[in-house]
């Protein structure tokens, strides 16, 4: 039997929400286009006459107009509802590891799943009740997440394991997943339809610590988006988690790997000693600003990697490394485009920051299996922004697979005793950017009773942290990378990534003009 239900005050009404921001976001693209060849043209010396103004203008229009024909569709949303435990579960307080509860993990994360229609499915419940059961029947063992919270001493979390319950909205929405199209990748302009941010809901303490919207979408696919608090899990954690859902979709009784907390695995040791160097978390005491007279306006957009970028690439390092792995390499030409278009203090020192995994024999952590905590580090590479923006991406790359060759379980014990001697400090801030790779957390496996989803990641880039899901384009194979940016500096990111990627500028330097321009602009088409 399901747990109760509980009905909360939402931020979110129970009336049709009608969705008509394309027209909007049609406006909004004509107006970036507008101001990104404008910018460009500044950049370029190019004299802004009245002529020349008025020219892009209907340019841009023009443009517009050939944009995918404009969407209007409805959400129907339920009042938001705490969904508990199917059965009685412990209450009980349980700590969080050392390395859960550091100041860089208290946010909740948007994640979106889209799953097609599957018509071996059509006898069965609709989609919103059979998830909403099994995520019941899934907290009867992972019991923690329908907690709440709390903080202690030396500012220690805590999850009091009261059984309050988890959020979950159903909803309904007058539009097929090819209709929105591209607007399902990161980042994702249609967002806020599909997860409702309800009101109260999104702080650290006291708060839900899981927050569910289904979506049935007018194809008889449909989409989940969730937004959990992340010192709770990690991406494989979180997996675990949602693959249980999945299992009891499917009529288990029972998980088939047991959630683990065990999370004193990772706490400090006794007496504490900082025995690695962590440039991530180095304090910084400076004047120096990551985002330039143009902070205000920041913009996200996506870069798409694929087979072809990649070879580009390659032809700018030295034999010897041609062998790097994919993400190396993309971390590498990222960190130094991004630091060479927010034009900084040629004295500064950058860093990049590479969230490395500490599951597996590797890191000879030995963690057990159904572990779902926190279990990764941010080794940074380091360099002057002067050297990193005049030597070649080789250069960045050597320094990128140096700081990811430090990670080992010294080095995830030095973390959790530094969080314990400075007090649970956040990563640094300044002249830092942080890459996570989620192509292969397993997400992309989760099956709730539909198969396999159809897309599935972050919902966005997370201002300093940008995150690589897997795409499939045009029958291929590639990387998709939100990057949050000042929106000058974005510009000038995606002049240098072009230098990069480019097949045609690598085979003539002289020839500045690209034949492939790897950046996708995300148009929505809701």
């Amino acid at each position: 039997m399901m747990g109760r239900l509980l009905i909360v005050e939402s931020g979110c009404d129970n009336n049709p929400i009608q969705s008509n921001r394309l027209p909007l976001a049609s406006f909004l693209y004509i107006a970036t286009k507008f101001i990104d060849l404008v910018v460009f043209l500044w950049l370029s010396n190019t004299i802004l006459s009245f002529n020349t103004i008025f020219f892009v203008k209907v340019l841009i229009i023009y443009q517009a107009m050939a944009l995918p024909r404009s969407i209007v569709f409805q959400v129907n949303r339920t009042q938001p509802q705490l969904i508990t435990p199917a059965r009685p579960t412990p209450h009980e307080t349980k700590m969080l590891s050392d390395i859960d509860d550091q100041q860089g993990l208290r946010f909740q994360i948007p994640v979106i799943i889209a799953y097609k229609n599957n018509p071996s499915m059509s006898n069965q419940k609709c989609p919103v009740q059979v998830i909403r059961e099994a995520i019941s029947r899934a907290l009867v063992y992972y019991y923690p997440l329908a907690g709440r919270l709390r903080e202690g001493p030396n500012r220690k979390l805590m999850v009091d394991c009261n059984g309050e319950g988890v959020l979950f909205v159903g909803a309904n929405a007058d539009v097929t997943l090819e209709e929105i199209g591209d607007a399902i990748l990161p980042p994702c302009p249609v967002l806020e339809d599909f997860l409702c941010n309800v009101r109260g809901s999104d702080g650290i303490l006291g708060c839900p610590l899981l927050l569910v919207q289904v979506t049935i979408l007018r194809c008889g696919g449909f989409i989940l988006a969730l937004r959990v608090n992340h010192t709770m899990c990690d991406a494989p954690g979180l997996v675990l988690f949602l693959n249980t859902v999945g299992e009891m979709v499917q009529g288990e009784s029972a998980p088939s790997i047991p959630p683990v907390w065990e999370r004193e695995i990772l706490n400090a040791r006794d007496p504490p000693r900082i025995t690695c160097t962590h440039h991530e978390y180095k304090e910084i005491i400076d004047d120096y600003s990551d985002e330039g007279s143009d902070a205000a306006v920041m913009v996200q957009k996506s870069v798409y990697f694929g087979p072809n970028e990649i070879r580009a690439m390659k032809k700018h390092l030295p034999p010897h490394l041609s062998n790097c792995s994919t993400f190396d390499l993309i971390t590498s030409c990222l960190w130094k485009c991004r630091t060479v278009a927010l034009e900084l203090n040629p004295e500064q020192v950058v860093r990049v920051s590479c969230i490395v995994n500490a599951r597996g024999k590797l890191n000879s952590l030995r963690l057990p299996l159904g572990y779902y905590g926190n279990a990764f580090a941010y080794p940074a590479a380091v360099s002057g922004v002067k050297q990193l923006c005049e030597s070649s991406l080789g250069y960045a790359l050597e320094l990128v697979m140096k700081a990811k060759s430090e990670m080992n379980e010294e080095y995830m014990r030095s973390v959790a005793d530094l969080m314990v001697i400075r007090g649970r400090p956040s990563f640094t801030l300044t002249g830092n950017f942080i890459v996570s790779d989620n192509r292969r957390t397993g997400v992309g496996d989760v099956n709730l009773g539909w198969g396999k989803p159809a897309f599935c990641g972050p919902a966005k880039a997370l201002n300093l942290i940008s995150f690589y899901v897997q795409q499939k384009k045009e029958k291929e194979d590639g990387i998709l990378v939100p990057v949050c940016l000042p929106s000058l500096s974005m510009v000038r990111f995606q002049q240098e990534l072009e230098k990069m990627t480019s097949s045609e500028i690598v085979e003539n330097i002289n020839n500045t003009k690209s034949a492939n321009i790897n950046v996708v602009r995300i148009i929505p088409r809701l």
